[in-house]
């Protein structure tokens, strides 16, 4: 019956093994001898770098520096403060540039360090760099889409740059797990004889754990033995858990045992904390802790990294002491203790059931923080809510609001799930139109089950006109669902209100009919359609 209401829509097709796959999983030359990228020629008659004197006063550098970093607002261009700049007499020193680059990357302030770059570029002053090129990429899929980093990557004229600006372009299609076009691109650079790193291989190999295909790694791993390309610690570690899916425990600990015997590699607390998750994969509970241990005799007395992720894995195995033990010694590191730390230790208590000793850590961290960070109130909030203490939770959230917190989608949500639970459901339609105030900030979507149970509130309470609202805002926001569409269509039964067109809309949305659904149509249809909607 649905099927004469709505017809299917076409499936998309599944792309054809590429070109990278092939050349994986082909018998390769056991002594490959890379041949130059000769097909593309390199630069003649650039320009001499001239760059400004190094001993020009720190005044100036420091000035030119304070213009740029002062521009803030992406409308101010940072082309034009340079060539106000250099009209002003002021000299240009490119490694002044290229440390004011690395500034506001790391701020992310990319539309600026971009035009930066671009004003370098275009300046007959300057030779950039094959890192330069490497950044502008990076930049441009950070700002612009990617067929313009296509183009450009498409336009480098010498090996060198290809090779530089090759990582980010590909970081690129394994962060949008684009598989065609990373192998595509992973074959193009083999045949110039520019994949010769492992950073590349890492990436590809990272895509494919992404995307469960664990022996593709495998074949990654032979083919960088056979062409003599040196593994690193993220190569090894990506091979021990391709081989913990594809195999067993043993074949992971020969992976580290090569791993040890690597004498170009050092085994940090990274590699054993694979191990130890591997092992609580395979039910291997004390050979975890044992992993968990050598992994804490090699953590950094400087960085505080690698404590949050053991901790982490603790906090799995429900030891409450290990927990406590990694925190204690974190705060030895000799750096500031961020909000994520906080978190992170406040979540692993929580977890092993020690909601009290989360409490202290949180006013540990209200008495330090410079800055009332919702991020982490919303911790506690979240444990008292799955708890049922729903007083207290609205309490606590009183009680952050004054203290400064701004609430953000998280806190809302955490509220419309315990306020849905107990069927508080005028707070919890509330704290959801709060939350949907704040979707033009982020890309929070409510959980699902949250979203049909306000739906089924509007639908006990006959309310028409809220009902046709919700609809109204959840098809701007993409989030209808079949369920969805039944609820509204019996609100317009149960109200006996004429239906707007739910085939069309529900075509729009991209949302198949069922036999039920067309049952509700039908019934619907006989009270009289209107397009309400």
């Amino acid at each position: 019956m649905a099927t004469l209401l709505l017809r299917s829509r076409p499936r998309n097709p599944i792309f054809s093994t590429t070109l990278f796959s092939l050349l994986l999983f082909r018998n390769p030359n056991p002594n490959p001898s890379p041949s130059p990228f000769s097909s593309i020629p390199t630069a003649t008659g650039t320009p001499t770098l001239r760059v400004s004197p190094e001993e020009s006063s720190a005044a100036e550098a420091d000035d030119l520096r304070r213009r740029l970093l002062r521009l803030r607002f992406d409308r101010r261009s940072a082309a034009a403060a340079l060539d106000e700049w250099v009209r002003g007499g002021g000299e240009v020193a490119i490694s002044e540039l290229r440390r004011i680059i690395a500034e506001l990357r790391k701020a992310k302030r990319y539309k600026h360090a971009l035009e930066i770059l671009t004003w370098m570029e275009s300046c007959r002053k300057f030779e950039l760099a094959s890192s330069d090129h490497a950044a502008i990429l990076d930049l441009i899929t950070k700002l612009r889409n990617i067929s313009e980093a296509e183009e450009y990557f498409g336009k480098l004229s010498t090996s060198a740059s290809k090779k530089a600006a090759s990582f980010p372009l590909l970081h690129y299609y394994v962060k949008a797990r684009d598989l065609e076009k990373a192998e595509t691109l992973m074959a193009k650079l083999q045949n110039y004889g520019l994949a010769v790193n492992p950073y590349l291989f890492d990436e590809m190999m990272k895509l494919y754990v992404a995307t469960s295909q664990y022996k593709k790694v495998l074949a990654v791993i032979r083919h960088m033995k056979n062409s003599k390309i040196p593994l690193n610690v993220v190569s090894y570690n990506l091979w021990m858990n391709a081989c913990a899916e594809v195999s067993n425990a043993t074949s992971v600990e020969m992976v580290l045992k090569e791993m040890v015997n690597d004498k170009d590699i050092e085994v940090g607390w990274s590699t054993h904390s694979t191990l130890a998750n591997i092992y609580i994969k395979y039910g291997l509970i004390q050979k975890a802790f044992e992993a968990l241990r050598t992994a804490e005799q090699k953590l950094s007395a400087r960085k505080r990294l690698g404590y949050s992720f053991i901790m982490t894995i603790y906090a799995s195995l429900r030891d409450r002491e290990g927990v406590i033990r990694l925190w204690e010694a974190s705060k030895k590191v000799p750096s500031r203790i961020t909000c994520v730390n906080y978190m992170c230790v406040m979540l692993c208590l929580i977890k092993v059931g020690d909601i009290g000793a989360a409490e202290r850590v949180f006013r540990t961290w209200e008495s330090e923080c410079f800055k009332y960070d919702v991020r982490v109130s919303n911790v506690l909030l979240g444990a008292y809510v799955r708890n049922g203490w729903m007083e207290k939770a609205e309490k606590f959230h009183l009680y952050t609001l004054e203290k400064g917190a701004k609430p953000n989608y998280k806190t809302w949500e955490i509220l419309m799930e315990g306020w849905v639970k107990n069927r508080e459901m005028e707070k919890a339609v509330e704290a959801m139109k709060k939350g949907f105030s704040l979707l033009k900030f982020c890309r929070w979507r409510p959980n699902p089950a949250i979203v049909e149970a306000i739906a089924e509130h509007f639908e006990e309470e006959g309310d028409f006109e809220n009902a046709k609202r919700y609809v109204k805002v959840l098809r701007k926001l993409n989030i209808m669902s079949l369920p969805l569409y039944k609820s509204f269509i019996r609100v317009c039964i149960n109200t006996k209100r004429a239906p707007p067109n739910i085939p069309k809309m529900m075509a729009r949305d991209q949302i198949d009919l069922d036999d039920e659904t067309a049952e509700l149509i039908i019934r619907a249809n006989e009270i009289d359609i209107v397009d309400i909607l």
